[in-house]
């Protein structure tokens, strides 16, 4: 999930640079202007370059941070021979972390949608690409991570450090937190009841990409799909029909949920459903562990606001996905009063972080 943009570039140091401006040099883009593009939730940092016309995006991901090309290079080789519009790559270096990518423009579908774009004709090609992306392998040229329990219950439980304590003005005891990991336990055949594929995982508006010109399904550009694993289809669908930064028109989201089935015909559709909500409940509270880390730990607020629609859709969907064990737990740890957005103010009541 990208988190924070427009501070792009390097500072790792001079040896850096100097590693940096000579994989530029080495690949005919040295005397290239260079601006600030975005900058991940992580170390990686992208800038556009520009020569004579041209246009490219530098990728710079250092290894010393953690961080590494070469899931970024898997995923996007295999989606480029579904055919997709991932970014083509130019030129790249492994060891050093650094990448020449194909600059697929500025038209975010969040900035299109801003722009008055129509609504339906967009979500309707994001929905036809997962269409076409689950009726094939998960299998991408490397060892897929899997999205196993652990990870989906790790994602879920990240408000009990970052959200619940804003809200409540505690920490939850040993108990509470064994209740809701347990309850999770429970609910995991219901997530996994579904086709298992491929996953880019932060599949939504501010990382899809119009490309107006390119037909069909290579209508959508795909950003920012290094962290792909091998999970439930259902998953990216719900990412995108429930964002947590943006109200769809009403009746969109039953509108796609219904291309989706026709076109896929689920061969148990109320287990489908069921798994897509109980995604859905899953992705949210781990999206308010994410915004209220990002406040309390990194002073960063910006994105409280949101609360109230992810509590929206998390609470729906407990109900449509039938997780009575979780929906008790919230009941009786986070009643209706302290469902709220925390102020900006708002610190884990013991400074530990997690």
């Amino acid at each position: 999930m990208t988190i924070a943009a427009a501070t792009g570039g390097t500072d790792d140091g001079s040896d850096r640079q100097d590693r940096l401006v000579g994989f530029l040099r080495a690949n005919g883009w040295g005397d290239a202007e260079r601006r600030p593009l975005a900058r991940d939730a992580s170390f990686r940092s992208y800038d556009r370059l520009t020569r004579n016309g041209e246009r490219a995006v530098l990728m710079d991901a250092p290894p010393d941070k953690g961080e590494d090309v070469r899931p970024f290079l898997a995923v996007a080789g295999q989606l480029h021979t579904y055919g997709y519009s991932a970014p083509r790559i130019l030129a790249a270096d492994e060891e050093q972390g650094f990448l020449l990518l194909e600059d697929l423009g500025d038209t975010t579908y969040s900035r299109a949608l801003a722009a008055g774009v129509e609504e339906t004709v967009l979500y309707a090609t994001a929905t036809d690409l997962l269409v076409d992306l689950h009726r094939r392998s998960p299998t991408i040229g490397y060892d897929v991570p899997p999205y196993d329990d652990g990870k989906l219950i790790a994602e879920a439980s990240l408000p009990l450090d970052w959200y619940f304590p804003l809200v409540l003005g505690r920490e939850l005891d040993g108990g509470e937190r064994q209740a809701y990991v347990a309850a999770w336990q429970d609910a995991m055949p219901v997530l996994r009841d579904v086709q298992e594929t491929l996953v880019l995982r932060d599949f939504h508006v501010d990382n899809l990409m119009v490309l107006s010109a390119r037909p069909g399904i290579a209508a959508c550009g795909l950003l920012d799909f290094q962290d792909a694993v091998a999970g439930p289809a259902s998953y990216d669908l719900v990412s995108l029909l429930q964002d947590s930064r943006r109200d769809l028109a009403d009746g969109l989201e039953d509108a796609m949920l219904d291309r989706y089935r026709a076109a896929l015909q689920p061969a148990d559709p109320v287990a489908f459903d069921r798994s897509y909500y109980g995604l859905g409940a899953q992705r949210g509270l781990k999206v308010f562990g994410i915004f209220g880390r990002q406040s309390a730990l990194y002073d960063n607020p910006r994105y409280l606001h949101h609360i109230p629609r992810i509590w929206r859709h998390v609470e729906r969907d407990l109900i449509l996905a039938e997780l009575d064990e979780v929906r008790a737990w919230l009941d009786a740890t986070v009643p209706a009063e302290a469902r709220i957005q925390p102020g900006p103010e708002a610190r884990r009541p013991k400074a530990t972080d997690r």
